[in-house]
C-alpha cells in the first residue's frame, strides 16, 4: 500500500505539521519529515481532523436499495469526511438477527470507503413487543455493541428495562428513539403557534421529554448505558443535564439540522414556498429556543455528539403533499460544514471539539474500533482534512449517495472536505471520490494485511 506525507496541515490545536501515513498507521507526526516513497499531499490551509465517526446512519440496504445501499452510503460518508458510520437496523428484513447484521458489516467491508459498523434492533421487526436476538448480534462477527428501534421508541417499560439489563452483560448501549408514540398519533410538526396557524397536528415536546426523563430513571436502576438519539428540545437538555449531575450513565446526541433549522421554514421564508417536505424529519424541527438550548448543550458537554441521522429517500417520497412525505433528510456529506457554520463560526466550539463530538466520542460510545483516536504517531491511519476558508452554495453535485433529499441545497455553507483516508488509503483525495474499484482493491489489501 502507497505511503502518504501529508505535508504542512494544521492540526486542531492551531499548530502545524507534516504527517505520515504508512500501512494503516500514522507513522510520524512533525516537521520535515521524509518523503522518500512517499505520495505527498499538500495541505496548507487545511485542518487535519481525525477521521469522523457517524453514530447514527441509515443505509437502508438490505430492503430498500432504491433510496441507498451500502456502497452509495459509504461514498456519501467519505465524501463528508466519515471514516466510519454506524447503520441503524430499520432496515427490511429489520437487522434483529445475527445473519443481517454479518450481511451489513461484510457489505461496508467489501466497499471499502468506511468502516460500517451494524446497530442491532432492540425488538423483533421493530415491533416493540419482543426482545430481538440481541445474544447472537453480540457474539456475531458483526459484534454488535449498540442496539437501538431508531424510527420506532421501545415505549413499553418493562421491554426497555429488560432489554437495558441484557445489554448491560456485554457493556453494550442501547440507543433510544425518544418519542411517546401515544403523543404523536399523526403528528406533522413542532407543536406551538405555528402548527396551529398552519394547519398541521402537533408533534409535542413532552412526548421526547417524557421518555428521557423515564428512561434514564431505567438506566440508573438496571446500571446500564443509555444513548438518546436525535435531542430536539431544551426541555429534554435539561432533563439530560439533570441526570448526568446524578451520574447517570447516559449520553445524548445532536443531529446538525437541529442546530441550524428551525420549523420556520416549514411555513416558507425569504419567498421560498412553504410546506417543503426537504424540512419534514422525525424528530420535528423545533424553534430558535431550542436551536440556541441544543447549541449551548453541545458546547457544554451535556449533548456528547453530533450524529447526521443521515435518512435518504426517492424522489417520490419527499415530492408529495406534506401528510403524505417521509421524514428524513440526508446528511453526510454537509455535516462538517453545517457543524463550522453552526458552533465554530459562532465561537462555541474550536476545532479540538469538534473532532471531540464528530469523532473520538462517537468511536468511544459506539465502541468502533480503530477510530477516534486523534492524529498522533501510532494511531490508526484515518483521517480528513478540512479547508475552513472555502465557501459554496451547496447543490445536488455535493451529494454522492442515491438520494437527493438535502435541506441545504441552495444554502450558502463554509468549508470544505478535501480529503478522507480510511485505513491508510485515500477515498477523498482532491475533493473527489476515489473510484470505486480502486478502493475495493485498498480494502481487500488491508484486510490481508491483517490477517
Amino acid at each position: 500500500m502507497t505511503a502518504h506525507l501529508i505535508r504542512g496541515a494544521q492540526l486542531v490545536d492551531g499548530t502545524r505539521a507534516d504527517i505520515r501515513l504508512e500501512g494503516r498507521r500514522i507513522e510520524a507526526v512533525g516537521s520535515g519529515l521524509d518523503v522518500a516513497g512517499a505520495t505527498v499531499v499538500d495541505a496548507d490551509g487545511l485542518i487535519a481532523l481525525p477521521g469522523l465517526v457517524d453514530l447514527h446512519t441509515h443505509l437502508r440496504e438490505p430492503g430498500a436499495e432504491e433510496s441507498e445501499t451500502v456502497l452509495t452510503g459509504s461514498r456519501a460518508a467519505a465524501a463528508g469526511g466519515f471514516t466510519a458510520v454506524n447503520a441503524m437496523a430499520n432496515s427490511s428484513p429489520v437487522a434483529d438477527t445475527a445473519g443481517v447484521v454479518e450481511q451489513v458489516q461484510a457489505l461496508g467491508d467489501d466497499a471499502g470507503y468506511v468502516t460500517v459498523r451494524p446497530i442491532g434492533a432492540v425488538s423483533q421487526g421493530l415491533q416493540g413487543t419482543h426482545l430481538s436476538e440481541i445474544g447472537a448480534m453480540a457474539t456475531s462477527r458483526a459484534k454488535v455493541r449498540v442496539f437501538s428501534d431508531d424510527g420506532s421508541c421501545v415505549a413499553d417499560p418493562l421491554l426497555m428495562r429488560r432489554a437495558l439489563e441484557y445489554i448491560k452483560g456485554f457493556g453494550g448501549v442501547l440507543a433510544q428513539h425518544a418519542q411517546e408514540p401515544r403523543l404523536t398519533v399523526g403528528a406533522q410538526m413542532n407543536e406551538g403557534r405555528l402548527s396551529s396557524e398552519l394547519g398541521l397536528a402537533g408533534w409535542p415536546a413532552v412526548a421526547e421529554e417524557a421518555i428521557i426523563a423515564r428512561d434514564v430513571l431505567l438506566a440508573d436502576h438496571v446500571g446500564a448505558r443509555l444513548h438518546v438519539c436525535h435531542v430536539s428540545t431544551a426541555g429534554s437538555v435539561e432533563v439530560i443535564r439533570w441526570a448526568k449531575s446524578r451520574g447517570i450513565d447516559v449520553t445524548a446526541e445532536v443531529t446538525p439540522h437541529h442546530l441550524v433549522l428551525t420549523e420556520d421554514l416549514i411555513a416558507g421564508v425569504d419567498g421560498a414556498p412553504g410546506y417543503d417536505a426537504r424540512y419534514k424529519v422525525n424528530p420535528p424541527l423545533r424553534s430558535r429556543e431550542d436551536v440556541d438550548a441544543l447549541r449551548a448543550a453541545l458546547a457544554d458537554g451535556t449533548i456528547d455528539i453530533v450524529a447526521t441521522d443521515h435518512a435518504p429517500h426517492t424522489a417520490e417520497a419527499k415530492c408529495c403533499e406534506w401528510p403524505a412525505a417521509a421524514n428524513g433528510m440526508v446528511g453526510l456529506e454537509s455535516a462538517l460544514s453545517v457543524v463550522h457554520a453552526a458552533v465554530v463560526e459562532s465561537g462555541q466550539l474550536g476545532w479540538t471539539d469538534v473532532a471531540r463530538v464528530l469523532s473520538e466520542a462517537p468511536a468511544r460510545i459506539g465502541q468502533v474500533e480503530g477510530h477516534g483516536r486523534g492524529v498522533v504517531a501510532g494511531a490508526p491511519a484515518e483521517l480528513t482534512l478540512y479547508d475552513p476558508a472555502a465557501v459554496r452554495e451547496f447543490s445536488v453535485d455535493d451529494l454522492y449517495g442515491q438520494s437527493q433529499n438535502s435541506p441545504y441545497l441552495g444554502m450558502r455553507l463554509p468549508g470544505r472536505v478535501v480529503a478522507t483516508f480510511h485505513q491508510g488509503y485515500p477515498t477523498l483525495l482532491d475533493g473527489a471520490l476515489v473510484d470505486a474499484d480502486t478502493v475495493a482493491a485498498h480494502a481487500m489489501v488491508a484486510r490481508t494485511a491483517v490477517a
